[in-house]
Order: C-alpha cells, then sequence, then structure tokens
C-alpha cells in the first residue's frame, strides 16, 4: 500500500484480509496516456498490460469501471518491479 501511495492518481480502500487490491483510477479516465485515450477500465488495464507489461483485472467485471484489481499474492520483488512498472506508464 505504501507503495501504491507513491503513484500520483491512484487511491483505495485499505483491503480487509484479501489477496488483491482494487485502485481506483478515475483521475486517469479521460485522459490520454501512452498515446491511448482512458474511457474505463478496460482501456486503462489494456493500457497497462501494453505500455507496463502488467496484467490486471478490469473492475468493469466487479461493477465498477472505476477501479482494476491488482493481485499481490506473489513475491515482494515481483511486486516491486509491477508497481515500478505502472508508476512509470502513469507519468
Amino acid at each position: 500500500m505504501k507503495r501504491l501511495d507513491g503513484i500520483p492518481g491512484l487511491t483505495y480502500v485499505e483491503p480487509e484480509g484479501a489477496f488483491y487490491i482494487f485502485p481506483n483510477f478515475s483521475s486517469f479516465t479521460g485522459k490520454t496516456i501512452k498515446g491511448r485515450q482512458i474511457k474505463g477500465s478496460l482501456d486503462f488495464a489494456e493500457m497497462l498490460l501494453n505500455e507496463a507489461k502488467v496484467a490486471v483485472v478490469p473492475g468493469i467485471a466487479f461493477g465498477t469501471d472505476n477501479h482494476f484489481r491488482l493481485s499481490y499474492a506473489t513475491s515482494m520483488a515481483n511486486i516491486d518491479k509491477g508497481l515500478d512498472r505502472i508508476a512509470e506508464a502513469l507519468k
């Protein structure tokens, strides 16, 4: 969560025992990132996959188009690498 706190434009509610977090990216909605217009969670997830090489689940699958699901059921090294890539893509 400290790493997410360091990425401007992302917010979240602290998870209560799950193995994933559900960040809100609505501050990027309507903007263009890496040449891609972000209209919702599908666009955001596709941009992260193509530009940052990080796979996330679009929030629309869970009923909210302003969020994405990010699993942390992996090593800290993989989490750090993924968050570094996300941060770079969102600059």
